[in-house]
């Protein structure tokens, strides 16, 4: 008679159960930290969505021909508001929520923005170091987020 067998070993589930261990223990440290490259990546949209907005506006606003204008009128209706002077950040959208703020799409309950020149936002209950400036006189903007460990 040949015996056959039911299962596994006690030592085949022990050294399964020891090499997930050691598997989970090598794979967790990559996952513990999604949520600060997350806001990372959050605050590089914003200020890559800033820099095109203050194209865009300024664009718009040479296009219109008047160098007295301190509004840029966007397809759905709203408006921006923009420097006149000086001459480098004439048609820069301004540092308030109806200026770079709008005209980015930036929603004020996601972010935190204080100041107007610099301006500087963090992402609401984020990290301080995690901050995104935009710079109205020139239309600069300026990103911590690129060192992930800021964010």
């Amino acid at each position: 008679m040949s015996k056959q067998q039911r299962g596994f070993t006690l030592i085949e589930l022990i050294v399964v159960i020891v090499i997930l261990g050691i598997l989970a223990a090598t794979a967790l440290p990559r996952f513990v930290n999604l949520q600060s490259d997350a806001r990372a990546a959050s605050m590089k949209g914003m200020a890559g969505s800033m820099r095109a907005s203050v194209e865009l506006i300024r664009g718009k606003w040479l296009v219109a021909g008047s160098s007295t204008d301190t509004t840029v009128d966007l397809a759905d209706g709203t408006t921006v508001d923009v420097a006149v002077l000086p001459a480098t950040a004439s048609g820069v959208p301004l540092a308030t929520t109806n200026g770079i703020l709008r005209a980015a799409g930036i929603s004020t309950t996601d972010y935190t923005c204080t100041g107007t020149a610099p301006m500087s936002c963090t992402p609401v209950g984020g990290p301080p170091a995690c901050i995104v400036t935009y710079e109205p006189t020139t239309g600069v903007v300026v990103d911590t987020a690129a060192i992930a460990a800021n964010c």
